[in-house]
């Protein structure tokens, strides 16, 4: 070491995020425990003071934007005032300018740092589990911000009544040579035409794909997802949903910039006899649309597992696939619909046709071979695990503990928004 200078420093491992391949999917703000993420308009970044190397945000983030680091003098840390100004990351600095550290010093990882990336990764922190273990490989950031592919519009149909209150399309996007291949329970990143108001190009808004993965129209290298066009936020205020209203406007024909696909844990096993629990509601049918077609087209009854789907929404007519759903053979599907807002009948939702329908549901939990997916609004997270709870309590099982274990395994799915 150089006998420069003996003032002793602490040189660090900073956590920032990529501000290049960050889609401003708000996914490590809401995980990080500790709130060392914020946002502005701009940029995601990480507050130094406050992160605490947990890694919790690592495995959630579809991008790898948040895994990011750059090894620094502790009191020269990039403060969040700068970040927020990054359009890229700097480059790694040189720790030979400083007291205590020489020319050609490496600055040391904190204990166990890349064992824990690793673990965080494919352990299910962070409330994320690893990929089912017969899962195809998913391929991911094919295309960026910087270089999207280019899909074209060939279908756009309304799937809920023109008298419903919620519009609901399906969208079918061909992507012509381009290779674009995608899972069922991938999601994919559209970028909407024309600026926000800060004068920006508009942040990456993410759908779930509903198609399987030889496509909407088998063979064809096209896909498709499931949209609601967006004219209120959560607490009922008036809103217009950028990405959303640009989707379900879009005419055959239209051309729209797409980046992706994302998505490495919620996908589905492959191997015979496995089961699929499926919980949605909305547009959170999508990727249980996927999975369900996936096993349309190659069902071989002898080798597929049992399917059970539990599905909620307003009424009939503002249920997605309402009608394809009702004429799938009940051999095939065991289908479960709660509708909360039909006239004169009491409101029903999906955890009520949980609990209505107990030993089947746990019957499939105690099942090694049973994946458990959950998609939909946030809100419904709370209402379904007390069901689960309550129905395994019921049966001399602990919902906590069991949840653990099928989140280990790769068999708890939860993508919610």
């Amino acid at each position: 070491m150089s006998n420069a200078s003996t003032t002793p420093v602490t040189i660090m491992r900073q956590h920032l995020i990529d501000p290049e391949i960050c889609i401003r999917c708000n996914t490590c703000e809401e995980t990080c425990p500790v709130d060392a993420i914020s946002h502005d308009s701009r940029n995601y970044v990480v507050d130094a003071a406050k992160c605490n190397y947990c890694y919790d945000c690592i495995s959630p983030c579809p991008t790898g934007a948040i895994d990011s680091w750059r090894n620094m003098r502790a009191d020269l840390a990039y403060p969040i005032a700068e970040q927020l100004l990054w359009d890229t990351l700097p480059a790694q600095v040189a720790l030979d300018e400083g007291a205590g550290v020489g020319a050609g010093d490496t600055a040391p990882a904190l204990p166990d740092d890349v064992a824990k990336i690793a673990a965080a990764a494919t352990s299910g922190q962070g409330g994320i589990a690893p990929p089912p273990w017969s899962a195809a490989h998913p391929y991911v950031n094919l295309y960026s911000i910087q270089k999207p592919a280019v899909a074209t519009v060939s279908g756009n149909f309304r799937l809920t009544a023109e008298d419903a209150s919620s519009d609901i399309r399906h969208i079918v996007l061909d992507f012509g040579n381009a290779s674009f291949p995608v899972l069922e329970g991938q999601t994919i990143g559209i970028l909407a035409p024309g600026l926000d108001a800060a004068g920006r190009p508009h942040h990456v808004r993410l759908y779930s794909v509903a198609s399987p993965r030889d496509g909407e129209r088998p063979h064809y290298n096209n896909l498709s997802l499931t949209v609601k066009r967006v004219t209120a936020d959560h607490e009922g205020a008036a809103v217009r949903g950028v990405a959303s209203n640009f989707l379900c406007d879009l005419k055959k024909g239209d051309q729209v910039n797409v980046v992706g696909p994302y998505g490495t844990s919620f996908l589905m096993p492959n191997h015979p006899g496995s089961n699929l629990l499926m919980i949605c509601t909305g547009t959170g049918s999508a990727p249980m649309r996927a999975m369900t077609e996936r096993r349309r087209r190659k069902s071989v009854p002898t080798e597929d597992g049992k399917l059970m789907l539990f599905f909620g929404a307003r009424t009939p007519a503002e249920l997605p696939y309402f009608g394809p759903l009702t004429r799938l053979p009940k051999d095939f599907i065991d289908i479960n619909l709660a509708f909360s807002r039909v006239p004169d009948q009491p409101r029903q939702y999906v955890q009520d046709l949980i609990r209505a329908r107990a030993d089947e549901v746990v019957r499939l939990l105690q099942d090694e071979n049973t994946y458990l997916y959950l998609c939909g609004l946030k809100g419904m997270e709370q209402g379904v695990d007390a069901a689960i709870s309550e129905v395994c309590g019921s049966h001399g099982l602990d919902w906590k503990t069991l949840q653990a274990a099928l989140l280990q395994q790769g068999r708890y799915h939860v993508e919610t928004y």
